[in-house]
């Protein structure tokens, strides 16, 4: 195979120190390129690594810290704003930075403590190719910023942020003058939506293609920053690992390949995409941490029973290591998780983004995992409950309700942002779309639902269930039935500590508040509407959409 460490080739390592760089001055110019086809090779400038990919792409890594300092695609340069270099986190600090050629492949490493990080290019091919190897805590490595000269692609997308005069919250949320709200935490995809990121004139392309996240934190379902515009320029990410509303401890070890990937407009190559990219060219490149795929297995599912057809489902694998995910088929619920690291795992079964079967699963390197039809059991599900009434769909999400799709990729106060109080009642085919999506305890707290019982349901006592998917400032609710019966003030769940109602995220843990309310609490008389009062209670957060609150996944008295 081309490329193979096995076939004889000329490498040059260079190893950064004061030594190589007092040796590479003396030469008096840049080192002589490697031999190759098509202009394929690379050289040293004194400062940098120079790699040309015999394509239309020429970029540069810093000897010094493994910052990549050029991008040039077809005579543009792409790379740098504000005087800042492309690099992990906010750049590294000296480092020992190395090169070698194999074949048709050119490898850079950087070693900076624990942390190791390499891009890789290959002949003829517009991408480059990077994988982070994070082993601790003691280097702060949480993404790979691409940043992005300004003026050359025009952006001005939800999940994109303008600098602005107005700053709405922190330093990090802004106001347009339209009244709209920008920032960098508005992702509006969720890490399963995506295999890419990037922009395109028409003409060219620049795009940062995800790795399949094994590493990362948060599952399927998480948001994190995707990207950003602003008057100093844009920039691409990768997120390593994301603190803004986590639900899940870091992992270490190697992430990627992830490839920013340059092209003639269209988006980058499917071969490139997650879960379809194999690298046996990478194979015997010494990547700290790389396990090939014959080191790895495989699950498959023979199908789900006993799903709800109206929703789509995905199969995820987790443990402290690792993490992976797949759709299941929509016709039998079949599914497939391949390319998986050995090990014990807990497989999760989501209807939506509801978790409603769990399991154990053992994967062994170079073999598969077939599982037998799972079943989820009816009661797995809350939603197939018989209710008198329900304003949602139990799915995991607060889709459907009032602002609920706006706040993926806005603040609460935006000027697109429908009112956030208001009542609803029960019966007027608008209950869902009139519930705002998120409570808080300084801005609507007090919503009222209005509802009538028949005269043998207002005899009995009944189960109200409240489904939230994450709260900020252990918001919870409790609730006042016809202004005579109080409920207790429930503990509150494991919650993520940090924003999120705000910063476009509702994704934390799922969990349902259930309230024993007994028959004196109801009407007796039919013709009148009862009254359900739901207050948002904590003795934490500050004022307006910072107070404490929950976003609100469905809720339902049942018969």
């Amino acid at each position: 195979m081309p490329g193979s460490v096995n076939r004889p080739v000329r490498r040059r390592t260079f190893v950064l120190g004061s030594a190589a760089a007092a040796g590479a001055a003396a030469l008096g110019g840049p080192l002589a390129p490697t031999a190759s086809a098509a202009g394929f090779g690379w050289s040293d400038d004194g400062a940098n690594f120079v790699v040309d990919t015999g394509a239309d792409l020429v970029f540069k890594v810093s000897k010094t810290n493994g910052d990549l300092t050029s991008l040039v695609y077809r005579g543009t340069e792409y790379q740098g704003y504000g005087g800042k270099n492309s690099h992990i986190e906010s750049g590294l600090g000296t480092s020992t930075v190395t090169l070698k050629q194999s074949g048709s492949t050119i490898l850079i490493s950087v070693a900076y403590g624990t942390l190791r990080h390499y891009y890789a290019a290959r002949s003829g091919e517009n991408n480059i190719y990077l994988w982070t190897n994070k082993a601790d805590t003691s280097v702060s490595a949480t993404r790979f910023i691409l940043r992005v000269k300004a003026g050359l692609f025009l952006n001005d997308e939800p999940d994109s942020y303008t600098y602005a005069p107005t700053t709405v919250e922190a330093s990090d949320v802004f106001r347009k003058a339209d009244g709209q709200t920008r920032s960098k935490h508005y992702s509006k995809l969720r890490v399963i939506d995506y295999d890419h990121v990037g922009w395109s004139t028409g003409t060219v392309g620049l795009w940062i293609v995800r790795s399949n996240h094994e590493k990362a934190s948060g599952g399927p379902f998480y948001r994190s920053l995707l990207r950003h515009q602003s008057a100093d320029g844009g920039g691409l990410y990768e997120i390593l690992y994301y603190g803004e509303n986590q639900t899940e401890a870091q992992r270490f070890g190697l992430q990627g390949p992830y490839v920013i990937a340059l092209t003639d407009g269209g988006a980058p190559s499917p071969s490139l995409y997650p879960g379809t990219l194999t690298t046996p060219w990478a194979d015997g490149l010494g990547i700290a941490g790389y396990v090939p795929a014959g080191g790895r297995g495989r699950v498959a599912g023979v199908g789900i029973a006993g799903r709800d057809t109206a929703y789509p489902y995905t199969v995820g694998l987790a443990n402290s290591e690792a993490q992976y995910w797949a759709s299941a088929r929509a016709s039998d619920g079949w599914f497939s998780l391949a390319e998986v690291l050995p090990g014990t795992y807990t497989l999760t079964v989501y209807k939506g983004e509801l978790a409603v079967y769990t399991t154990s699963v053992t994967v062994s390197a170079g073999a598969t995992t077939t599982l037998n039809t799972i079943t989820v059991p009816s009661s797995n599900d809350p939603g197939n409950a018989s209710a008198i009434w329900r304003i949602g769909d139990w799915d995991g999400t607060p889709g459907g309700f009032k602002n609920a799709a706006l706040m993926t990729y806005a603040h609460p106060s935006d000027v697109r942002a429908a009112s956030w109080t208001g009542n609803v009642v029960i019966g007027s085919g608008t209950e869902t779309s009139s519930f705002p999506c998120y409570l808080w305890k300084d801005v609507n707290s007090g919503i009222l639902v209005y509802f009538r019982l028949t005269a043998a349901q207002a005899a009995a006592a009944h189960t109200l269930r409240i489904g939230v998917t994450t709260a900020y400032a252990n918001g919870r609710p409790q609730v006042v039935v016809n202004d005579t019966w109080t409920s207790a003030i429930p503990s509150p769940p494991a919650q993520p500590s940090t924003r999120s109602l705000t910063v476009g995220s509702y994704r934390g843990n799922n969990h349902t508040f259930t309230y024993s309310v007994p028959a004196s609490a109801w009407l007796t008389d039919t013709s009148r509407y009862n009254t359900l009062r739901i207050d948002v209670v904590s003795g934490s957060g500050t004022t307006s959409y910072l107070s404490a609150g929950t976003a609100i996944d469905a809720i339902d008295l049942l018969a």
